[in-house]
């Protein structure tokens, strides 16, 4: 009874797991890690060029990036500090040094249509680069948590 009870709590062990690994943007046990396979920080960085240019492009939110977009070194510093994050977030070896989150965003009154827009330019940006959908899910996922601390109002 005892070694099927421990057989029983290894596979739910397992099946934890694998599911938050899933959830939480890394890789399951017997794939390579989401950075790996989104093709390592040339490739990171390659989205966010793309991602950056989109969302400039889009009225519906670049008056949010209007400062930054005007000052050359701000932009490539914002870049830089994106690809960090998304790096960081998919298991990468890179490390996030900007501000959090909620003081990077507090009093800019982003609502959740704003970061609606900007998820559809991420997604995008994924997109031309023809990321497949398990890993754009799993990066996503990773990144979602941020909303609670970026959205001001609904």
């Amino acid at each position: 009874m005892k070694k099927q009870l421990l057989g029983v709590c290894a596979i739910a062990a397992v099946l934890v797991a694998v599911s938050s690994a899933s959830v939480l943007g890394q890789a399951r046990p017997w794939e390579k890690s989401l950075y790996d396979r989104l093709g390592g920080k040339k490739a990171i960085a390659a989205v966010v060029d793309e991602f950056v240019g989109r969302v400039a492009a889009d009225t519906r939110i670049n008056a949010f990036f209007a400062a930054t977009a005007a000052d050359p070194k701000r932009v490539s510093a914002f870049k830089g500090k994106l690809v960090d994050q998304i790096c960081e977030a998919s298991g990468g070896p890179c490390k996030y040094t900007g501000k959090d989150m909620k003081s990077a965003h507090m009093g800019l009154g982003v609502s959740g249509g704003d970061f609606g827009a900007l998820v559809e330019d991420l997604v995008g940006a994924l997109d031309a680069f023809k990321v497949p959908a398990h890993e754009k899910d799993q990066l996503l996922g990773a990144l979602a948590p941020m909303k609670g601390d970026i959205v001001e109002k609904p």
